[in-house]
């Protein structure tokens, strides 16, 4: 008998080492995930999408990788973040889709690192965290970056965003910070540990830059000065529009949308280099996402990860007109009259508004690019950030997996939200979403995954995909898209495969179309409790 336990005992050891192997063998081979989102970026912004501003990082992935052309968010930065976590649209979550940062409601909902972390992954952030807790209480194993409640600077420490390393307040250094820097720096480094252990693993990179204010250091500004003061953005609106179309992003009869009113003839504005100042600082935010990207892409090439990496790149929302169009002395809370609430922890204000005498870039500056470039950075889509518009809630999407994308350089027009992240990332990492989550309950998921696009494949597209914006609110089934100026206005229809910057209105002609969407809109309002 202790000759059979023994042999038993030895078959249970090799059953037991043999399972551990295929797990850790399962474990290896699953992809790392790298999720990189810029903030208040334009459609066309990047190079790879017929910007001008040197992205050569980003547009690397691009040449290697999938462009999305007509993939959404939520037009502002806590709706979209919201639904990008969570897989649900953010009303689900507590959040009215109406303003910037709101209380989420975590018992409704498990967030994309809590899933991945309980299911094998290390889990990173840096960058913009919008929680009422700390990202490391909500998934994640590392963290850097401000937990933040109010107006941000690039250079100090303000009231309101209290800046973390994992669960302790981080200590500004007394000089030399800037914060695209800062999460550079702490992107890089978490990666560089991260390739170095046994476990597959996701980052989130969450920047804040292009977001107003506009500041960066004079090194980072001057490469792009000459640029605009050579075009302004009448010329470069058609450059990038011309560039569009001979890249295959849109069709080559699309016109562009219709201006906003408060755009003006660059040929007729007095403040011409003031003005291009706006634009080579805004240029500058982005350059330094794109050299963030590159130390990130660099990393993981030296460390033999890249090829199971799936890397993605986005914006929260399309491009902010904030900033007027002319010199102010008032501006975001700041300048003459204003009431003096608190921001930078070192008890400086910064000057108001912004013009010739008073131009962006500096930590004393407070001031963002106007509606002019804005219109520029959303090309050829129609109207902003904040609206349900296209140029709203159209983001640029590319993404890189190099063991697996059958197409380098391919573009595809398959619509997707970013509600679709959940399911995409655990669908790569095998695992399922759960029914019941450390004592909560999950609502089901309303995002689908987005896997079979990055194979090459057709995927079943959304019925429908619904927007209640703080401006407007919007609904899209197939090409149309039913869309009002504001809530309580009348609909307008558009089909988005014929006239994708919404010039044709279809309402009369299509009434009955529009009846049935408005109709199915209002369903939507009553499941998630949109009001």
């Amino acid at each position: 008998m202790k000759g059979i336990h023994s042999h038993l005992a030895r078959i249970a050891l090799a059953t037991t080492l043999l399972f551990a192997s295929f797990s850790v063998s399962g474990a290896a081979s699953r992809p790392n995930i790298v999720l990189i989102m810029a903030d208040d970026m334009g459609w066309s912004d990047l190079g790879c999408y017929g910007g001008e501003i040197p992205t050569p990082n980003i547009d690397s992935l691009a040449r290697d990788g999938l462009r999305f052309t007509q993939f959404y968010n939520n037009a502002v930065c806590g709706a979209t973040r919201a639904s990008l976590l969570t897989g649900l649209w953010c009303q689900q979550t507590g959040h009215s889709g109406r303003a910037w940062n709101q209380p989420r409601d975590f018992s409704k909902c498990v967030l994309i690192p809590e899933v991945l972390q309980a299911g094998g992954y290390h889990t990173m952030m840096v960058g913009k965290w919008q929680g009422r807790d700390l990202a490391v209480k909500r998934g994640f194993d590392r963290f850097f970056g401000p937990n933040c409640q109010s107006k941000i600077s690039y250079f100090h420490e303000v009231h309101g965003n209290d800046f973390y390393l994992d669960d302790q307040r981080w200590r500004f250094p007394k000089e030399g910070f800037f914060m695209t820097d800062a999460f550079n720096d702490h992107g890089e480094q978490f990666l560089k540990n991260a390739v170095k252990g046994d476990k597959p693993f996701f980052l989130y990179m969450a920047y804040i830059a292009p977001h107003w204010p506009l500041h960066a250091p004079e090194e980072y500004i001057a490469p792009h000065r000459q640029r605009y003061l050579d075009k302004g953005w009448d010329e470069w609106r058609s450059i990038r529009h011309r560039r569009q179309m001979e890249m295959g992003l849109i069709a080559k009869d699309t016109p562009l949308a219709p201006k906003n009113r408060a755009v003006t003839a660059w040929r007729n504005d007095p403040d011409k280099a003031w003005q291009a100042e706006r634009m080579a600082v805004y240029s500058a935010q982005i350059s330094r996402i794109d050299h963030g990207v590159g130390r990130l892409l660099k990393t993981l090439q030296q460390s033999g990860q890249a090829d199971n990496t799936v890397v993605l790149f986005l914006s929260d929302n399309g491009a902010a007109l904030d900033g007027g169009t002319r010199p102010t002395k008032s501006g975001f809370g700041f300048g003459p009259g204003a009431k003096g609430s608190k921001f930078r922890r070192d008890g400086v204000h910064p000057v108001g508004g912004s013009g010739p005498d008073n131009p962006p870039g500096g930590p004393e500056t407070f001031a963002g690019y106007g509606v002019n470039w804005a219109t520029t950075s959303n090309t050829p889509l129609r109207a902003h950030k904040s609206t349900a518009y296209e140029g709203g809630i159209r983001t640029p999407l590319i993404v890189r997996w190099p063991s697996r994308l059958p197409d380098k350089g391919a573009i595809t027009g398959q619509p997707g939200h970013i509600i679709d992240f959940m399911a995409t990332f655990l669908d790569l990492a095998g695992l399922d979403y759960p029914t019941r989550f450390n004592g909560r309950n999950p609502l089901p998921l309303e995002g689908r995954s987005l896997k079979p696009v990055l194979l090459g494949k057709q995927r079943e597209a959304h019925a429908a995909l619904y927007f209640s914006v703080p401006r407007n609110q919007a609904l899209r089934m197939g090409d149309w898209k039913i869309v009002n100026a504001a809530r309580g206005k009348p609909w307008e229809l558009y089909n988005l495969a014929d006239d994708p910057t919404e010039t044709r209105n279809l309402a009369k002609k299509e009434a009955a179309r529009l009846k049935k969407m408005a109709e199915r809109f209002k369903q939507w309002q009553a499941r998630v409790g949109d009001r």
